[in-house]
């Protein structure tokens, strides 16, 4: 008899992650407050995961800017551990335990940002790797590098100790109490101009590394763009990965996302999700003076953006300061109808675009249609709700309720929706 499978991500993870406002600089005090916003004002509508980004073993990380070849926290097993100076609960060799103990206190789980490979000054010092008579030189690929990030050489996965070394970071990460791992400069696959396939093994060795560690760990593939023609890959040994590279609050970005998700549309599935990256709301670049702001993005720019994330069902992770949110930031994060368009959602797909009009739909198994009417365009703009596209009796009425709105309506087919540019109308309708 089969053992029943256990889903990491049965449905999209939604949280918290540190890179927009805090770049590499995060400490535990942001960390842990920005926690406490969540448990007390997001939990209750799927919030779950805190996720520390980039550099946290980096003593003098402080913008989003990385330091070239700076010295690093490490321990003597090759590892990379926790700054003590921006982390003080992590010292004496405690690494992230103290703080993942008070997030899952809270209700919530933690997560971690890495960059595949191994430390430069690991191989440069010839540190051991735990479980195994090789060192860091012994399985280094020094042609295997990252082109922004001087931290790390790739792993060649056909040196003796090169899955050991990845089991011994996993190990480490189970007794942190780590829940999901985000793992950088993976998820183009080909990882570094001398080294075409290499992002495959690392990959590869990783997922291993992941069930051989004791603890369910969510994988989390970065950044992208990542290439439909791999989803097979990907589907196999990932619960989600980047479509796009960094995400930001600008409009060409948002606008070229549309194309995105109807590449990826009808792939993601329980555990394995396509990932529009971050939600660049609310109080970004907190870390950086001379780019400190709110989101450029407008309240109906937002709007847009939540609205697709939500109905292509990406991964939901907030780049706000949180403690900073206000009352409309917030409104976008506990909307109930959208929230439950994304975690119930399925088979979502573009019914129609012409031009700059475009129309999502997706359905519930309890009998729920939801249909999203975008303007992507620079003009005013109308177009028409053709029920035989969205699978609805042409002859019928149906009650529906406007997700941003709050009201309710009776659509009939071929009703006519008109938009402003960069806005959206979202429907609920009961079927």
């Amino acid at each position: 008899m089969s053992e029943e499978k256990v889903y990491v991500a049965k449905r999209p993870p939604m949280g918290w992650n540190s890179w927009d406002c805090y770049g590499a600089a995060v400490n535990e005090e942001q960390l842990l407050g920005n926690a406490r916003y969540m448990a007390e004002n997001l939990k209750d509508y799927g919030w779950e995961y805190v996720i520390c980004d980039i550099q946290w073993y980096e003593p003098v990380a402080d913008s989003h800017a990385y330091h070239k070849f700076t010295d690093l926290a490490m321990d003597e097993y090759s590892r990379l551990i926790p700054a003590v100076d921006r982390f003080p609960s992590s010292a004496e060799g405690k690494g992230f335990k103290p703080i993942a103990d008070q997030i899952h206190e809270m209700g919530l789980k933690f997560g971690i940002h890495i960059m595949r490979g191994i430390p430069r000054q690991a191989v440069h010092r010839n540190t051991p790797i735990l479980g195994t008579m090789a060192t860091a030189r012994d399985v280094a690929h020094p042609a295997s590098i990252c082109l922004w990030n001087t931290d790390m050489y790739g792993v060649d996965a056909n040196c003796d100790g090169a899955q050991e070394y990845y089991d011994s970071l996993f190990k480490m990460y189970a007794e942190w109490g780590i829940d999901y791992v985000k793992v950088d400069d993976l998820a183009r696959i080909d990882c570094g101009p001398e080294a075409p396939g290499a992002g495959f093994s690392e990959i590869a060795m990783i997922k291993k590394a992941i069930a051989n560690c004791g603890r369910s760990i969510v994988l989390s593939l970065s950044p992208g763009p990542a290439r439909v023609e791999q989803k097979d890959f990907l589907l196999e040994n990932a619960n989600m990965w980047r479509m796009t590279d960094d995400f930001w609050d600008r409009w060409d970005l948002l606008y070229g996302m549309f194309e995105r998700c109807k590449a990826w549309e009808g792939i993601g599935c329980k555990d394995h999700w396509p990932d529009c990256d971050m939600l660049p709301i609310g109080h970004l670049r907190v870390c950086d003076d001379d780019k400190e702001q709110y989101t450029k993005f407008t309240q109906e720019e937002q709007k847009v953006m939540m609205t697709l994330w939500c109905i292509f069902r990406s991964p939901l992770m907030i780049g706000a300061e949180m403690r900073d949110n206000d009352e409309f930031t917030l409104s976008l994060l506990t909307n109930k109808k959208l929230l439950n368009m994304h975690k119930h959602g399925r088979k979502a797909r573009e019914v129609s675009r012409k031009d700059d009009m475009v129309i999502w739909k997706s359905q519930t198994k309890d009998g729920k249609v939801y249909v999203a009417v975008f303007n992507i365009g620079e003009k005013d703009a109308a177009t028409k709700i053709k029920f035989k596209y969205i699978g609805l009796d042409t002859d019928k009425e149906y009650t529906a309720v406007d997700i941003w709105e709050n009201t309710r309506y009776t659509l009939k087919d071929k009703k006519e929706v008109e938009l402003k540019p960069h806005s959206v109308r979202c429907f609920e309708i009961e079927v």
